[in-house]
């Protein structure tokens, strides 16, 4: 491959990848967040979130090795949306300091502030891939969440978790759908 590609050539080789390492790592953070919301209380629930939901980068890299995405792979030529990925998952890091002061006042508004605010990232990803399951999972996500969080006050954690729980779950669906038949259109092509 030419070392000097067209933006648009960058982006179709993006758009070509698996795309669910991110959202398997995501699920399994809020899936860990669930659970303990059932047994630890403030303190521990609200550590056990911003641990869990602030290794999703992390763990992410390790299931990029298993879903053959490899995020770390040296080989791949340079790629203009791989920068403007990293970019998004920095701003889902910068927006902390709204969750911190917040979690500071109550700390159940935790989830609320986690689970909208790492949500944005959807929408940058939707527009290089040009395909709507970004924008369908941000808009549902935030309105979802925060549904619940007013829903159900008592169990402001797991309710939260559940919803982005099941989201992750349809995204990471729609994107292995839409992975497939890529795969298959190179194919037959």
């Amino acid at each position: 491959m030419s070392p000097h590609r067209s933006l648009e050539e960058q982006r179709a080789d993006f758009a070509s990848r698996r795309l669910i390492a991110t959202p398997i790592a995501g699920l399994i953070a809020w899936l860990i967040v669930a659970v303990g919301s059932l047994f630890l209380g403030p303190v521990a629930i609200s550590l056990l979130t911003f641990a869990a939901t602030g290794s999703i980068v992390y763990l992410g890299l390790f299931i990029s090795k298993l879903t053959g995405e490899d995020f770390l792979d040296k080989s791949r030529p340079k790629n203009t949306f791989d920068a403007l990925f990293m970019y998004s998952v920095g701003m889902a890091v910068l927006v902390y300091a709204i969750a911190i002061p917040f979690f500071m006042t109550d700390y159940t508004s935790l989830p609320l502030t986690i689970g909208v605010l790492t949500g944005l990232m959807w929408l940058p990803i939707s527009w290089i891939i040009q395909h709507w399951v970004g924008v369908v999972h941000g808009v549902l996500r935030t309105v979802l969440v925060v549904a619940v969080w007013y829903v159900f006050p008592e169990q402001r954690f797991l309710a939260v978790s559940l919803v982005i729980i099941v989201l992750y779950i349809g995204a990471i669906s729609i994107l292995e759908v839409r992975w497939r038949n890529l795969q298959k259109a190179q194919k037959t092509s």
